[in-house]
């Protein structure tokens, strides 16, 4: 298995994940935007040298994991590439803020070094956030909610149609370096004369591909506004999750739990 049906397989098992049954995955879609959108609001919103308040925000997607079945495994897998990026952010904090902080032991801990590991906690709760809601929901799904928000048809659109054009896309470039391996035995990867021409034959295979798409969407009746996903009403259960998520962060928010627990458990 060659890494374009890698990454096949990695979207059809995304596919398989949000359509799965769980008391997460049957949530109203809006819901669980607006509360993921809440909780990367409330990450993002703590100080840099609030690090115990994060730690306490874990709680949120571990619980996810949890009620909706996903492995985190599976999780951090598919976040692998783009987990060190976002944690290098902050790895420069500590030679620019070097005022100790606090002491652990006889051993300081500056400032710098705590505003790091917060922007590595930030980028990877506000990740894993993002990846249960796209895990738990059906990209239907999803793009209806955002219409019922009203955010503009055009850009829901692109979205949804980028989202499956990235599929049809891989199999072109799955197809092409099978070609290309059954004309060139033994080499290792796309030698770098051919990667001009190979692009290329990918950029006209990907337009005609496109053109074909489009004319079979307009043979299903598309006029400019497309038909998503049929969505469940909206019930009593979904604004109860809803309020209670946001509650539950406020409250994380402006009261330090994880300080008030220690000072419960120094006693």
């Amino acid at each position: 298995m060659n890494k374009s049906e890698q990454a096949l397989s990695a979207l059809a098992e995304m596919d398989e994940l949000a359509a799965r049954q769980s008391p997460i995955h049957r949530l109203h879609p809006i819901a669980k935007l607006l509360v993921t959108i809440a909780y990367i609001f409330t990450v993002v919103s703590f100080g840099k040298y609030q690090l115990s308040g994060l730690a306490v925000m874990a709680l949120y997607p571990v619980l996810l994991f949890q009620l909706s079945g996903i492995p985190a495994r599976t999780c951090f897998h598919k976040l692998r590439i783009v987990l060190p990026l976002v944690m290098a952010v902050g790895l420069f904090n500590p030679f620019f803020d070097r005022s100790p902080l606090l002491y652990l032991g006889t051993v300081p801990v500056s400032g710098g070094v705590i505003s790091m590991l917060s922007l590595m906690v930030k980028g990877v709760l506000c990740l894993t956030a993002s990846f249960l809601l796209i895990a738990a929901t059906p990209i239907d799904s999803l793009c209806a909610a955002l219409r019922r928000l009203h955010v503009p048809s055009l850009l829901v659109t692109l979205l949804l149609l980028t989202y499956r054009y990235v599929g049809v896309m891989t199999e072109e470039v799955s197809i092409m370096t099978d070609a290309y391996r059954l004309r060139a035995p033994g080499q290792k990867g796309i030698h770098i004369s051919a990667w001009g021409s190979f692009l290329g034959q990918l950029l006209l295979r990907s337009m005609d591909r496109a053109q074909e798409l489009y004319a079979s969407m307009l043979l299903r009746g598309y006029h400019g506004h497309f038909h998503y996903a049929a969505v469940n009403p909206f019930r009593p259960a979904d604004g109860a999750y809803l309020v209670c998520c946001i509650a539950v962060f406020a409250l994380l928010r402006f009261v330090n739990v994880a300080e008030l627990l220690g000072r419960l458990l120094v006693r």
